[in-house]
């Protein structure tokens, strides 16, 4: 399982590293080395120390994005000895066993997490019901009108164009068009459940604030980093066209 993740995490900064060099603004092109410089070896002009560093900081993005804290000491110790093709220090079956036991300990952790989040998003929907002008439907969605207007409504196969603000019930906002300057356009059937029944409830240039519990959310898988597992989560969202219509 080390080795996996460190498989992922080597993809991972591979990635980065294709994703940063294309990002790059173009320059004027270099001479073309000469025929001495080409016989030399490439990588000696490489600065590794960044290279090195730029890694380490992908496999510590990783280890933090998956809620892990190994001990940097033995972490380190563990890539080195590989790299020296050392054998391992510690016994495979003493590994493995640790592993197993780690494994079990995450999913506690992670099913202590789900509850609480769980107890918390009941009792936001709860207190927010109950607020003047929220509508709660028969699935659980809640909505509420911020401005109203006339016209066509989408159905589930109509292609809609909308502006949106995404958060957590702490406030944490986890995506919007207004801070990319730029309306998402989607089929309606093809969105969480809770956009597909509510935004079937506006006309367009009308502007609502969904609460969506986790189930017409993402449900049980949530989606990391930013959205845990059965998370209720907040939209304001204006419909400001329905292709076709």
């Amino acid at each position: 399982m080390l080795r996996s993740l460190f498989a992922v995490v080597a993809i991972l900064s591979a990635s980065s590293s294709n994703a940063i060099a294309q990002a790059k603004p173009m320059t004027t092109p270099s001479p073309a080395p000469s025929n001495a410089a080409q016989a030399t070896d490439p990588m000696a002009s490489v600065p590794m120390d960044k290279v090195s560093y730029f890694i380490g900081r992908n496999i510590g993005d990783s280890l933090r994005s998956q809620g892990l804290s190994p001990q940097v000491d033995k972490l380190s110790e563990g890539i080195a000895d590989v790299l020296a093709g050392k054998a391992s220090k510690i016994p495979e079956a003493e590994l493995i066993a640790a592993m197993e036991q780690f494994q079990a300990a995450l999913q506690v952790v992670e099913l202590r997490k789900r509850d609480e989040a769980a107890k918390v998003s009941l009792q936001y929907l709860a207190e927010n019901g109950k607020h003047p002008g929220v509508t709660t439907t028969a699935s659980g969605l809640q909505y509420e009108v911020l401005h109203n207007a006339e016209g066509p409504k989408p159905s589930a196969t109509d292609t809609v164009q909308v502006h949106y603000r995404g958060t957590l019930i702490n406030g944490k906002e986890f995506d919007s068009s207004y801070a990319r300057n730029e309306p998402a356009s989607f089929p309606l059937n093809r969105v969480i459940a809770g956009w597909t029944e509510g935004l079937a409830l506006m006309s367009k240039g009308a502007k609502y604030r969904f609460v969506i519990p986790g189930n017409l959310a993402y449900g049980d898988r949530g989606s990391p980093p930013d959205i845990g597992p059965n998370e209720t989560l907040i939209f304001e969202v204006e419909l400001l066209d329905i292709v076709g219509k």
